[in-house]
């Protein structure tokens, strides 16, 4: 009986556990497949690939309840939650850690709560405002480590343009999400930014090709992994914890992601990436715990490796 009672339990944290997993090792794998792809081809690749197994299982399941305008807002959700923000990524980690591109990628909630102040009328307390400002300086110490710094069209820049799509994308899928079947909406968001993705297949066909065997197996990876199984995870995870006591195990993934890059690729983390990142995680929790003034408890963002885009 206690066997049986304990599974409850561990499966849904091995849920959270292939999630913060296969999120953190997107990071170095993205990394690694630079050293022969380059990085837009790379997006197209692994979204083409990704988008196979999703429009396998589209015509399966056959959804439905999709109007016109919300075909519209999925691919402009395409268009930022994969496109955009894959190609600043992949740009960006052209140059920058994979340590350091995750702990600036998970500002997004910091920007997203700006969205809410901004667009939605919510308002930040005092706590919020430290918050910020806190994880922001914690973004410019570890750019400041980084080849380019902040300088705009640096790599640090670069990914703190897709941390800002993933912001802009979450939560313009919201609505979508609270209407509609969530595996629906990511699987056709993914359809949709593997076709903006497009334009660049033809040229990571051929660089695969020329690949090393790491190489392909990293880029297969990055399209089931993160995306479908991470997902799939995520979602189970949520369901079993609550989206706020779930989110919270997101705080993981940069910690992890620099553990398996020093492990994989031998980047060491320099110490303005642990201090920055230190800095960018603390302004994170404070804005999320207690930024937001009168603010439902919301799930935190997932990270843009999305079977939908973080990313």
């Amino acid at each position: 009986m206690s066997n049986t009672r304990s599974i409850p339990g561990l499966l849904p944290a091995l849920a959270v556990a292939g999630t913060v997993l296969t999120w953190s090792a997107s990071f170095p794998a993205i990394r690694f497949a630079l050293r022969e792809l380059s990085p837009l081809p790379l997006a197209s690749l692994r979204f083409a690939l990704a988008a196979l197994f999703v429009g396998a299982w589209l015509a399966w399941r056959r959804p439905r309840g999709f109007s016109a305008r919300d075909y519209g807002r999925v691919a402009l959700c395409g268009c930022l939650g994969i496109a955009l923000y894959n190609i600043l990524l992949n740009l960006g980690q052209a140059e920058v850690s994979a340590g350091a591109a995750s702990f600036i990628v998970n500002t997004q909630p910091l920007f997203m709560a700006l969205l809410a102040v901004i667009f939605l009328r919510e308002v930040f307390t005092p706590w919020g405002w430290l918050g910020a400002v806190t994880g922001l300086a914690g973004v410019a110490v570890i750019a400041w480590g980084q080849p380019g710094g902040i300088a705009f069209g640096a790599g640090s820049s670069l990914v703190l343009g897709a941390a800002v799509c993933a912001a802009l994308y979450s939560v313009l899928q919201r609505d979508l999400l609270q209407r509609l079947a969530p595996p629906d909406v990511t699987a056709f968001v993914l359809l949709a930014g593997a076709v903006m993705l497009l334009p660049w297949l033809r040229d990571g066909l051929s660089e695969v090709r020329a690949a090393g065997t790491d190489t392909m197996l990293s880029v297969i990876f990055l399209a089931i992994g993160p995306g479908i199984v991470g997902q799939a995870c995520w979602t189970y995870a949520i369901r079993s914890f609550g989206a706020a006591r779930a989110g919270m195990f997101l705080y993981l993934i940069p910690p992890c992601a620099v553990v398996l890059a020093w492990i994989a690729l031998g980047e060491a983390p320099s110490l303005a990436t642990l201090l920055g990142g230190s800095l960018a995680l603390a302004g994170v929790v404070i804005v999320n715990s207690l930024g937001r003034r009168g603010a439902q408890s919301r799930p935190l963002p997932r990270q843009p490796e999305p079977a939908a885009g973080r990313d």
